[in-house]
């Protein structure tokens, strides 16, 4: 039996904006990016919300997709601002009382905005701003760090521009520039910052020198003296000869850079000419420094003259002792090693093992100092040239031969660092250290991803004592003070101010006693080590701040600097608070350039944030930044933002959409009728046709999936989910099939559905996707009708919401059946504009529910709605049809000759034929060359043959399809 259905095709379609005006619809929608589609059947209504468009801009902030072809980049600052001015980004307890609270990683004040910042600011935002939409009071405390090194560095230089040196304007004039440097330039990377949107609490901003922090800074270094874990000391730290200061870990940059490596000769004392070692070097003028000539014990080269002397080149026969250690690798280089422990950190440990002396050949400034002997004076690597010339000279040089070394050098002023002795402060970390370790065995600290654990456990494991202290003006002085007249390292107070200082010298050493503070400064990362805690009070633990917002719930940064910050911020916290200072910690990797490379200047592969702004827009540079994975390395290149700038563009026409479908505000009765709808039942979705209720089933499955990913923090699967449903789902497929509805019922009540749900589910959609793009939803939010209140501030959606898994099993049967058809046209080449008739065939239950849609199939598929035909068995014309199966019980007959002219296709495709044939001999007949199978490369011969197969397919298929078509011709005939 063989169901048909006729319609009357009307030629224009009513505006579902006014029942009396007449117009075609202007096409919306741009081809799809994913896959082939066929253009829309009906087009568009240019029905204007007039009232919605005029709520969207007549503050002047907003402007509405009905007015505006695109998102213009340039609103960003002022949405920006008119947030801010609301108060949006302060904590409020209104909805909830379990506070979200991130402190920023504070950039430095030096800083201007890289992609590093662009990554913690979009995902901290992101955080933030879901926990908001949450219901839960949200505080992010910005701020920026003094940076000591790097600003010190900057102002010097712009001195230096002047003529000006830092010691002839003395400590305090020099430190009074820093700060009048600091407010005309030191603001520049917060505004970068807001630039991307970050909903921070300006108000509670904060600066590293801050008095507040200041005062934190002097009562932990303190406590932690009070404790017996301060302590001043001798030991090697990484120098700064430029500078003039000890530098951090951190701050030290390795370099593979070009070098050479030095053989000099070490003559055995009372042996013959012959009896010398060779030692290779790739610093030659460290001789001076050396202790001691080590081999391995087991190296029968040299184990006759272990015990014995070696005099050191160019000492005036200076004998250090050749010793034998089991360190010594006898396969590397000459298998001798000179021990220079002032001077290679190596050496230092090894000298310490071996209660070596420790010889500093060296001076602060980098000159060689009265133990380099006729180099006193000489800058390192002059004194290196003229010592190897003098090597020569002697006859103690073997060679120089090309080497590429790792040179350390400064972070901040490229120079090369140089491990020296220096009298510096250091906290002991064992103590401290055993206690973050606790922190993330017993769960109170989480790492994420969790595979940093083993790192960190490792880093703790095995920590070194903390350097502390550095040779600089700027930044935090040292809270001790010194007795004029005594010896600075027994004699000497801590205090928390001048006042208490002097106090407890005179009270130790009389009336009379006078005092002078220790001239230098803290690491700059002791005071961002109690950022969390000392941004919000402490040490005063009774401010509401501090009682409300700690301990914090998130610390995010690079995982570059677990060990530099963030597991010191974990010890302090611990120390100071007695609990940990965060509960999670989320480490996002490095930005890298399209090829993986680390960006550099050197390599000009630097892609400046707000270039990247201009060009694609905060939100493309958001979206693309959050899909990557936590702890991993991201690959950033121009066609991810462009391909998520194209995503914001279909964000916004999807608005256009939607907003020109609504009916005017004045119509009161369709907005009656609009609103009435509800989708938090079942019943309620029961009532609905199909594609209305596989749209909203699929939207409330997304929001349990989404909001379930949001509190795992896999934020790269929340931005796929939403971008999948918006673009797979909403946009190719709801907002088409929609307009059946629409446009093509004659319903009011038919179009009010498809109103409602367009509505319901883009307003959805844009609070999934606020966090992410907070821009362009806003925009979009704020021009949507009846909005009371901002996006940001909005409640976020319900979960659990009805769902029916039957409907999106029938709708993907649909999807199956549209999918074929429109493949089946693309294979035939069917003109766009053409329609074409088709025999449905299924079963009863699955006719039932095709045909209730068989508007919808006709608009997606471009079928003849005067020609659908349900069966529920093949037709008669079978055998003159292309047969798709697009599921289980559900297949379809388009008759070819509705889709081609069969006489021209036929022409078309014996040429094609003919040309693939001749194509296919001439590939088989150089895999039948012995010459060429055996002469040529595998992956050369490879390619030939799997051509050969490809085109071997190609001829078949192109064989059933004249032998389908010619068959025709003969019935038809």
């Amino acid at each position: 039996m063989i169901l048909q259905t006729t319609f009357s095709a009307p030629s224009l379609l009513f505006s579902s904006c006014s029942p009396h005006r007449l117009r075609l619809h202007p096409l919306l929608f741009s081809k799809r990016r994913r896959r082939a589609v066929m253009p829309s059947l009906f087009t568009t209504p240019r029905c204007v919300s007039v009232a919605a468009a005029a709520a969207a801009s007549d503050n002047g902030v907003f402007t509405s997709p009905e007015t505006a072809k695109s998102f213009d980049f340039t609103n960003e600052e002022r949405i920006y601002t008119w947030w801010e001015s609301r108060g949006y980004f302060r904590p409020s307890f209104d909805r909830g009382s379990d506070p979200f609270v991130i402190s920023m990683p504070p950039p430095n004040v030096t800083g201007s905005l890289h992609m590093g910042h662009a990554m913690f600011v979009t995902l901290e935002d992101i955080m933030v701003r879901y926990h908001r939409m949450k219901g839960r009071p949200t505080l992010w405390l910005p701020g920026t760090d003094h940076a000591g090194i790097a600003t010190q560095l900057v102002v010097e230089r712009m001195l230096a521009s002047e003529g000006i040196k830092r010691v002839d304007l003395g400590r305090d004039e020099f430190v009074k520039r820093v700060w009048e440097w600091k407010e005309k330039y030191g603001g520049t990377i917060t505004n970068q910052i807001k630039r991307l949107g970050a909903s921070c609490d300006w108000k509670r901003e904060h600066f590293t020198l801050d008095e507040q922090l200041s005062r934190a800074v002097v009562e932990a270094f303190v406590r932690l003296h009070e404790k017996g874990l301060i302590y001043q000391g001798s030991y090697m730290v990484n120098w700064s000869p430029s500078l003039q200061t000890a530098v951090s870990d951190l701050e030290v940059e390795y370099h593979e850079e070009s070098g050479s490596l030095y053989y000099i000769k070490y003559r055995v004392a009372g042996g013959s000419k012959t009896d010398f070692l060779t030692i290779a070097t790739t610093r030659p003028e460290t001789l001076f420094g050396d202790v001691a000539i080590a081999v391995h014990p087991e190296d029968d080269r040299y184990s006759k003259y272990i015990n014995r002397m070696a005099i050191v080149p160019m000492t005036y026969g200076r004998h250090v002792p050749i010793i034998a250690d089991k360190l010594v690798d006898k396969e590397f280089g000459t298998g001798v090693l000179k021990i220079s422990p002032g001077h290679d950190h190596n050496d230092y440990n090894l000298a310490k093992k071996l209660g070596l002396p420790i010889l500093n050949v060296m001076n602060k400034d980098g000159t060689l100092n009265k133990v380099a002997g006729l180099y006193c004076g000489l800058d390192r690597f002059e004194a290196r040239r003229k010592l190897w010339a003098d090597l020569e000279e002697t006859g103690l040089a073997v060679k120089k031969e090309p080497h590429t070394l790792r040179v350390p050098r400064s972070q901040r002023g490229g120079e090369v660092i140089e491990p020296l002795i220096s009298k510096q402060w250091f906290v002991t970390m064992e103590p401290l250290a055993e206690k973050a370790l606790q922190a993330v065995e017993k769960g109170d600290l989480k790492i994420i991803p969790e595979r940093f654990d083993k790192i960190y456990n490792h880093w703790l494991s095995n920590i070194k004592d903390w350097c502390i202290s550095r040779q600089l003006w700027w930044g935090h002085r040292i809270p001790v003070w010194y007795i004029v007249g005594k010896d600075c390292e027994e004699e000497y107070i801590v205090a928390r101010s001048y006042d208490e200082a002097l106090g407890k010298a005179q009270e130790k050493y009389g009336r009379d006693a006078k005092i002078y503070q220790d001239p230098d400064v803290l690491d700059t990362w002791f005071s961002s080590a109690l950022w969390p805690f000392s941004t919000l009070g402490w040490p005063d633990v009774s401010t509401e701040d501090f009682r409300r917002f700690y301990p914090t719930s998130m610390l995010e940064t690079g995982h570059d600097i677990l060990f530099f910050w963030v597991a010191r911020m974990v010890m302090m916290g611990i120390e100071f608070t007695g609990t940990v200072p965060f509960s999670h910690i989320y480490l996002h990797g490095l930005i890298r350039d399209p090829e993986g490379r680390k960006m550099s200047k050197t390599l000009g592969n630097v892609i400046d944030p707000l270039d990247t702004i201009k060009e694609y827009g905060t939100d493309a540079l958001r979206f693309t930044l959050a899909l990557g994975t936590a702890g991993q390395d991201l690959n950033l290149s121009t066609e991810r933002l462009t391909s998520n700038k194209a995503f914001t563009n279909k964000l916004w026409n999807a608005g256009k959409f939607v907003l020109q479908n609504l009916p005017s505000q004045n119509d009161a009765s369709i907005w009656e009728n609009i609103l009435s709808y509800k989708f938090d039942k079942v019943e309620l979705l029961d009532i609905l046709p199909l594609p209305e209720r596989w749209v909203i089933s699929k939207l409330h499955l997304l929001i349990d999936s989404v909001t379930a990913s949001y509190d795992k923090f896999f934020f790269g699967d929340v931005g796929r989910e939403i971008y999948n449903f918006f673009w797979g789902d909403f946009a190719d497929w709801y907002i088409e099939a929609s307009k059946a509805r629409l446009f093509q019922s004659g319903s009011v009540s038919e179009a009010s559905v498809a109103q409602a749900v367009l509505l319901y589910v883009f307003e959805n959609i844009l609070k999934l996707l606020h966090p992410f793009m907070p821009f362009v939803t806003e925009e979009l939010w704020q021009a949507l009708p009846n909005r009371k209140e901002a996006l940001i501030a909005s409640p976020w959606p319900l979960t659990s919401l009805p769902r029916q898994i039957n409907s999106i099993k029938k709708f993907e049967n649909l999807q199956a059946l549209t999918r074929a058809i429109r493949n089946a046209r693309a294979e035939y080449s069917v003109e766009p504009v053409k329609r074409i008739s088709a025999s449905i065939v299924a079963n009863v239950e699955v006719t039932e529910y095709i045909m209730k849609e068989k508007v919808v199939l006709a608009l997606l598929s471009r079928l003849d709605l005067q020609s659908i035909h349900f069966t529920d068995s093949p037709p008669g014309n079978a055998d003159q049809s292309v047969h798709l199966v697009a599921g289980d019980g559900l297949e379809a007959y388009l008759p070819l000759a509705d889709m081609v002219d069969i006489t021209s296709e036929i022409q078309r495709l014996y040429k094609r034929l003919s040309k693939m044939q001749t194509e296919y001999d001439g590939l088989i007949a150089r895999l039948s060359s012995p010459k060429f199978i055996e002469k040529a490369p595998e992956d050369i011969v490879r390619g030939v043959r799997e051509k050969a197969e490809e085109t071997e397919e190609k001829i078949i298929l192109t064989k059933n399809r004249l032998a389908l078509l010619e068959s025709t011709a003969v019935v038809t005939q």
